[in-house]
C-alpha cells in the first residue's frame, strides 16, 4: 500500500531521479518517495551509451562530474551491486592549431582543478588506441577519468541504496496531477492513489516537459534523437592484454568505446532531428526510434578513415532513441521560478556524468538552503519567462549540432537570433553594430568599420575586433561615448516596507533620497549571491521609490531570491529590465553633453558622484545617476522603453562637437580593466565571499538590520580570508587571459584568473585572480598559463587610469 504523505516526492525513476532520492538520504531526509510511470530506467537512461567524463567547459560542472564518477564505487559498496565500471580513461583529438589552442585552455583550468588531464601527441595517441588513424591529428588531451559502465546496474544500485537508508520506491504508476496547496504543499496525484507532499522534484526526463505544464510551468528542454552503433566482436579489439580507451574525434562529431568484444561509436550529426516536438507520448517507454542510416551516412564514412577497423566489422545493432537537451546543453537544476517547493533536476543530457553531480547539489538546496558551490551553469532559473518553445528548439538543435565543436571565448551562436531588441536596435545596426545576445537580448559588441565584416571572428587570440574596440575606448577616454543600458536588471521597489526590505536583503547601506550605494547580495552563508546598485529617488507625494540594478542575465535568479524573502504585506516589487531603459555617457565631455540637455544643474557641486534624480533629458522625463562602470566621468540615463529613440535624438543632437561616439560591451569590458572592477560571475559569485573579493567594503557590518548572511559575513571579517583577488600586467603575446587561467608563483600554482583581457587604455594585458593573502604585494613576480604557454605576470595595486578617482568623481 503506497502511502498517502511524505516530506519530498521524486517523479522519475530514471538515474538523475534516483540519484536525487539516495543524496536526499545522504543528507538526513528519509521520509521520501519516488514515483515511476513504468520501470526504473524506462526513458533515455535504459538506452544511453552509459559513458562518462570529466571534461566541461565550466569548471564547477566539471568538478561536479569528477564527483559523480568518484561517487560510483561508493554505490558499489554500500549496496554490494556493480555499476558496471570500466576506467579506461579518453582521448580528444585535435586535428586543427585551433583545437590545439582549446584543448591547451582546457588542459590549464585542470591544472588548478587537481585534474590530471595530459595533452599528448599522434604517436602516444596511436600507442593507446592502435584502431585510431593518427594522420592529420596534432595531439590530444588524455583524461584518465573517462570510461562506461552498465546504465541499469548504476540506476539500481543507486536505488537500492536510497532503499536501504528509507526511501520508498512506487513503480508503474503515473502521475497524473501535481496540485498545490495554499501553504505551499503540493498533491501528487498517481494512478494509484495521491500522495500530500512538502516537496516535489520534476525529474521526469523525457517528460520533464509535461510534468511541469502539471505545475502550470514552461521547462525548456526538448528531447534530440540521437544515434550510435554497436559492431559485432573484432580482432583487434579483442586481441588485446587491456580495453581500448574512449576515443572522442570532434572532426568527425564521434565519439567510440570498446562494448564487449566489438566496438561501440556515436554521432553527434549535423542532419539532427529534434523528437516529440508537441509533446513525449505517455505510453513511450522501452523502445526505440526508426533507424535513420541515412542521416549519418557521411558521419559514418568520415568515421570509417579515422577508426579504419569499421570497414572490417559487421554492425550488430543500430540504437536511435531520445535525449532531452536544454538550449545550452546544461541541465535544469533547483528552484523553479514562481513556484514553492517545486524543484527541478531535468534536462541532464550526460547523466551518466553529471548525475551524481545533480543529485548532490539538489540535496544540499533542498536541505541546507543553497549548494556548496556555484551551480548557476545549471540553475534552471538561468532563463526567464521570456524563454519560448520555438527558442528552445532553435537553440537545442544548435547545441546538438555544436556538441564537438570549439567553444570560443568571443563566439556568439546565430541560432534563435535576434530575439529580443531595443528600440534602439534598428539605429545600432545601421552603423554597422556587431552584436552579442545574452540572456535572450540583443546587445551591441562593438562596431565595425567600413570595409571590415559585420561579424566578430571566433578565437582563443585578439580578433579582428581587437582595433575597432581600441577606437571605441580611446573615444570614451578622450572625448565621449554612447553606449546603451538596457543589459542590467532593474526592480522598482515601492511601498512602507521598502526600505526595512531592502535593508535587510542587502549586506550594504541603503542610500538616503537622491543618492546611490553599491552593495553586495549574500547568501545566508555569506556568498555572494548578488553586486547591486541601489538607488534612491522621493516623488512628489515624499515617498520613497528605489530602484535595485544588477546583472541583466540573473534576472529570474535574482526574483526568485526576491520572492521567496519578500514580505506578505508592505513592498511591491516589480522587474522593470525591459521597461526601464536609456543610455550611459561617459569620457572628459559627459558632463557637457548632459548640460546640453537639460535645465537641471549638473555641475560638480550640482550633480555629485553617485547623485540619482529625476530631470528632463531633451523631451523625456529620465533618472540619472552619475555612475559608470567604464570608470570614468559618466551618467546612466533611464526612460521608459517608449522614450528611448527620443532621448537618443537629443543626446546625438547635443553631442555635435564633443566627439560623441559608441561603443559597445567589448570595450565597455576592457574599460572596466583600467579601474580592476570586478564582474558578475566572474569576479563576483556564489563560490566567493565579500572579504575574498573586495566587497567587503561595501558591507554595513555596523548596521542595525539583521541582512541575510550577516554572522558568516562578520565571522569572516574577523578572521580574515585565506585567498583575496589582486591585479596583474600580464606579458602576454596574442592572446589575452579569458578566465580559470592557473596562475603560478615560484613554479607552483597558487590561484588561478577570474578574468582579464587587453586594457585598449593602458596598451597592456591585463589579468584579475585570486593568490593566498600572505602571498599578495605590489610587484609580485608570477607566471600565468595562456594556450600552454607560460607568460610572466607581476602584480599591480594602483588602476591604470584615474587613480586617485579626480576624474570619475570630480
Amino acid at each position: 500500500m503506497m502511502k498517502s504523505s511524505a516530506q519530498v516526492v521524486v517523479i522519475g525513476g530514471g538515474v538523475v531521479g534516483c540519484s536525487v532520492l539516495y543524496h536526499l538520504t545522504k543528507f538526513g531526509w528519509t521520509d521520501i518517495m519516488l514515483i515511476e510511470r513504468s520501470e526504473l530506467t524506462s526513458g533515455s537512461t535504459w538506452h544511453a551509451a552509459g559513458g562518462f567524463h570529466t571534461l566541461n567547459g565550466d569548471t564547477n560542472m566539471a568538478a561536479l562530474q569528477g564527483y559523480t564518477i568518484r561517487l560510483y564505487k561508493e554505490l558499489e559498496e554500500i549496496t554490494g551491486m556493480s555499476c558496471g565500471l570500466h576506467h579506461v580513461g579518453g582521448v580528444t583529438l585535435a586535428t586543427s592549431p585551433e583545437r590545439v589552442d582549446h584543448l591547451k585552455a582546457e588542459r590549464a583550468k585542470h591544472r588548478y582543478m587537481g585534474l590530471e588531464t595530459e595533452f599528448i601527441g599522434p604517436d602516444e595517441i596511436a600507442r593507446i588506441s592502435p584502431i585510431t588513424n593518427v594522420e592529420g591529428v596534432l595531439g590530444g588531451l588524455y583524461d584518465p577519468l573517462d570510461g562506461h559502465l552498465d546504465p541499469s546496474g548504476t540506476t539500481h544500485a543507486y536505488a537500492k541504496a536510497a532503499r536501504m537508508a528509507g526511501a520508498e520506491i512506487v513503480l508503474r504508476n503515473p502521475v497524473r496531477e501535481t496540485l498545490q496547496r495554499a501553504d505551499g504543499t503540493w498533491d501528487v496525484v498517481t494512478e494509484q492513489g495521491t500522495v500530500h507532499a512538502e516537496h516535489v522534484v520534476n525529474a521526469g526526463g523525457l517528460w520533464a516537459r509535461e510534468v511541469g505544464a502539471m505545475a502550470g510551468v514552461y521547462l525548456p528542454l526538448h528531447p534530440m534523437e540521437h544515434q550510435y552503433l554497436v559492431t559485432e566482436e573484432t580482432p583487434e579489439v579483442y586481441e588485446r592484454d587491456s580495453e581500448l580507451p574512449h576515443v572522442m574525434d570532434p572532426e568527425g562529431e564521434s565519439y567510440l568505446r570498446q562494448e564487449g568484444r566489438g566496438i561501440c561509436i556515436g554521432f553527434y550529426e549535423q542532419k539532427c532531428d529534434p523528437w516529440a516536438v508537441d509533446g513525449t507520448p505517455w505510453d513511450f517507454g522501452h523502445e526505440l526510434l526508426e533507424n535513420k542510416i541515412d542521416r549519418i551516412e557521411d558521419s559514418v564514412a568520415f568515421a570509417c578513415k579515422r577508426f579504419p577497423v569499421l570497414e572490417r566489422a559487421g554492425i550488430k545493432t543500430v540504437i536511435n532513441g531520445p535525449f532531452t537537451f536544454a538550449p545550452d546543453g546544461n541541465p535544469l537544476v533547483g528552484p523553479v521560478p514562481g513556484l514553492r517547493n517545486y524543484w527541478s533536476a531535468c534536462g541532464v543530457m550526460a547523466g551518466f556524468s553529471q548525475g551524481g553531480g545533480v543529485g548532490l547539489s539538489l540535496a544540499e538546496w533542498m536541505v541546507e538552503g543553497e549548494p556548496s558551490r556555484d551551480v548557476l551553469a545549471m540553475d534552471v532559473a538561468r532563463f526567464g519567462e521570456w524563454i519560448t518553445p520555438g527558442y528552445t528548439r532553435a537553440k537545442v538543435r544548435e547545441n546538438y549540432q555544436r556538441r564537438f565543436s570549439i567553444s570560443y571565448p568571443n563566439e556568439e551562436l546565430p541560432a534563435a537570433r535576434p530575439f529580443q531588441t531595443t528600440p534602439a536596435y534598428d539605429i545600432w545596426k545601421q552603423q554597422r553594430a556587431v552584436f552579442g545576445a545574452g540572456y535572450g537580448m540583443e546587445a551591441v559588441n562593438y562596431f565595425a568599420p567600413e570595409g571590415e565584416p559585420l561579424f566578430e571572428t571566433p578565437s582563443f587570440r585578439r580578433s579582428n575586433a581587437f582595433d575597432a574596440v581600441a577606437a571605441e575606448v580611446r573615444a570614451v577616454r578622450e572625448a565621449v561615448g554612447i553606449n546603451e543600458i538596457h543589459n542590467f536588471g532593474k526592480y522598482r521597489v515601492t511601498g512602507p516596507g521598502a526600505r526595512d526590505w531592502i535593508d535587510r536583503i542587502m549586506a550594504g547601506r541603503v542610500p538616503k533620497p537622491g543618492r546611490l550605494s553599491l552593495t553586495p547580495m549574500l547568501s545566508p552563508k555569506g556568498r555572494l549571491i548578488g553586486d547591486f546598485t541601489i538607488s534612491c529617488l522621493e516623488n512628489a507625494r515624499g515617498e520613497e521609490e528605489f530602484q535595485l540594478t544588477a546583472s541583466f542575465g540573473a534576472q529570474a535568479y535574482h526574483m526568485r531570491w526576491f520572492q521567496k524573502h519578500l514580505p506578505e504585506a508592505g513592498v511591491t516589487l516589480e522587474n522593470v529590465s525591459t521597461r526601464r531603459i536609456g543610455f550611459q555617457i561617459a569620457g572628459p565631455n559627459a558632463r557637457e553633453l548632459l548640460g546640453r540637455t537639460t535645465r537641471a544643474d549638473v555641475s560638480a557641486q550640482g550633480f555629485k558622484f553617485m547623485d540619482v534624480r529625476d530631470m528632463d533629458v531633451g523631451l523625456t522625463r529620465a533618472v540619472v545617476q552619475r555612475v559608470s562602470y567604464t570608470g570614468d566621468l559618466g551618467y546612466e540615463i533611464y526612460v521608459g522603453a517608449d522614450d528611448q529613440r527620443a532621448l537618443y535624438e537629443a543626446l546625438i543632437q547635443a553631442g555635435d562637437g564633443l566627439g560623441l561616439k559608441p561603443f559597445g560591451m567589448r570595450a565597455m569590458m576592457s574599460l572596466r580593466l583600467d579601474k580592476f572592477f570586478g564582474s558578475w560571475l566572474r569576479e563576483f559569485g556564489p563560490d566567493y565571499t565579500p572579504a575574498e573579493t573586495g566587497m567587503d567594503r561595501f558591507v554595513a557590518y555596523g548596521k542595525q538590520a539583521d541582512f541575510i548572511g550577516k554572522p558568516a559575513a562578520l565571522a569572516e571579517r574577523d578572521t580574515g580570508p585565506s585567498r583575496k583577488l589582486c591585479s596583474f600586467v600580464v606579458e602576454a603575446a596574442d592572446a589575452d587571459v579569458v578566465g580559470y587561467e592557473p596562475i603560478y608563483v615560484d613554479g607552483e600554482i597558487q590561484g588561478f584568473v577570474t578574468s582579464g583581457g587587453y586594457s585598449h587604455y593602458a596598451k597592456k594585458s591585463i589579468a584579475i585572480g585570486f593568490l593566498p593573502v600572505g602571498l599578495i604585494e605590489d610587484g609580485l613576480e608570477a607566471e600565468i598559463e595562456i594556450l600552454g604557454d607560460m607568460r610572466k605576470a607581476h602584480v599591480v595595486s594602483e588602476p591604470l587610469f584615474d587613480a586617485d578617482g579626480a576624474r570619475m568623481r570630480g
